[in-house]
């Protein structure tokens, strides 16, 4: 992708390109600016997305990418960046529009974690952790993620009152 790919305002095929841009030390490393966006994410156009919607997308991309770096022995788990309280192995990413978004998971011990975080307070440490011992593949969240991108939109949630 060129610098000119990147310009606010250009489109493909009638989409509006948001901004991005990445530069590594090494010219082999790939990264999600670097890739087109998925159908399914550039479907929508961003000014109609709600922070929490579009943050929730891109998070899911980032770790996608990530996974895509690591080997058969490990998963992504997401770290906290300020308290020291260790890592939260993602099993599952949600939005609440317009600003919350929310991680699934488990922490080193196995307990169940749920961080419910605001969109303005968003950082995110992707970090890689050896699969659960019994697993005998690596769990892929981003790719799962991914492909619920597709559905966003078109199921209602179930009613479980």
């Amino acid at each position: 992708m060129t610098d000119d790919d990147n310009k606010i305002g250009e489109t493909v095929q009638g989409i509006v390109i948001p901004r991005r841009r990445a530069v590594h030390s090494d010219p082999k490393e790939h990264s999600v600016e670097e890739e087109v966006l998925p159908a399914a994410v550039a479907a929508k156009p961003v000014e109609q997305k709600s922070p929490a919607e579009w943050a929730y997308q891109r998070l899911i991309l980032y770790i996608q990418n990530f996974e895509k770096m690591l080997d058969g022995e490990h998963e992504v788990a997401m770290g906290f960046t300020d308290t020291g309280g260790g890592f939260l192995r993602i099993e599952g990413l949600g939005h609440f529009d317009p600003d919350i978004v929310t991680f699934y998971g488990t922490d080193q011990t196995g307990a169940k974690v749920q961080l419910v975080q605001h969109v303005s307070q968003l950082n995110v440490l992707l970090r890689a952790m050896p699969k659960e011992a019994d697993a005998e593949e690596p769990r892929r969240i981003g790719f799962q993620l991914a492909a619920g991108l597709e559905e966003d939109g078109l199921q209602m949630p179930e009613d479980k009152g």
